[in-house]
């Protein structure tokens, strides 16, 4: 895989790591797909005590042009950055399906929100040196209505470091593979509803359309997935949650044995095969 800049939005697919910082397995194979040259860039979730000594190691690939590092927004399962209490009493970060709710219906604290967001933001700038060169959400909280509301009013901040963080955008119903998969899609697609529109207007620009999709519980679905996206000329970012299974992963996800399957199959592919954008990589 070239690491040289260049090419168009409709080369092909803009492979994207979600979850650097979730646990030290999945931290060490995004390292080594990022070196192989077989993933364009990952978000990092910032959240947990062991996010400064993890960044380290990213740090230096990004350093060296090998990828981009984003921030991956997580507002949801885990105890949130900013205080054990930002939530309400001594409690965690809310399932993502309550947070779509209060979202919508104007029930979340707001303040808490941001609050968290901030944290995470700092988080990630002093460990990595800079902004985040995209941003986007564990369980796509970006597209709820409060982070894009946090999102407008940071954008000022953004700039001031440089050029904004792009966003990653709404999903591609179509591109998803069988009739319940495209429903799950269409859920998420419906919670992204103007949010390109919006955040374009202060000054984000948006990349996509976000693949990857499939039935996570089954993780042999995955390289069939990725291959049909490849065979019909896909293009746009393309999510993937490829990791080696350890204790500390086991702890904090539930679902885990498809990221073993996931590294397979990525450090097998061919890049070549995959059209992958060479737009996203920072080495002139």
């Amino acid at each position: 895989m070239s690491r040289q800049g260049g090419g168009s939005k409709r080369d092909g697919l803009s492979v994207v790591a979600d979850d650097y910082g979730l646990a030290p397995g999945v931290n060490r194979a995004i390292r080594k797909l990022i070196s192989a040259g077989k993933i364009d860039g990952t978000g990092c979730m910032t959240l947990f005590a062991d996010w400064r000594v993890e960044a380290a190691g990213l740090k230096a690939l990004i350093d060296q042009g090998y990828a981009q590092a984003g921030l991956h927004l997580t507002l949801t399962d885990f105890n949130p950055m900013s205080g054990r209490n930002a939530f309400g009493q001594n409690r965690r970060m809310p399932k993502v399906d309550a947070l779509i709710k209060a979202s919508f219906r104007g029930k979340v604290n707001t303040a808490a929100v941001e609050g968290e967001l901030d944290a995470q933001f700092a988080a990630y700038v002093e460990a990595m040196g800079g902004l985040p060169a995209y941003i986007d959400g564990h369980q796509h909280v970006h597209f709820l209505p409060v982070v894009r509301g946090w999102l407008a009013k940071r954008a000022t901040l953004f700039a001031e470091y440089g050029k904004l963080p792009w966003l990653r955008g709404a999903p591609s119903v179509m591109a998803a593979p069988g009739i319940r998969i495209k429903a799950k899609t269409a859920v998420v697609a419906v919670v992204a509803a103007g949010f390109e529109t919006a955040m374009r207007k202060y000054g984000y620009s948006i990349r996509g359309p976000l693949l990857g999709f499939y039935d996570w519980s089954r993780p042999e679905e995955f390289e069939p997935m990725l291959r049909g996206l490849i065979e019909k000329g896909n293009y746009g970012v393309f999510m993937c949650h490829p990791g080696f299974v350890d204790k500390v992963l086991r702890q904090r996800d539930a679902l885990v044995e498809g990221r073993d399957v996931e590294y397979s199959v990525l450090s097998s592919l061919d890049p070549s095969l995959m059209r992958i954008e060479s737009s996203l990589r920072q080495r002139v």
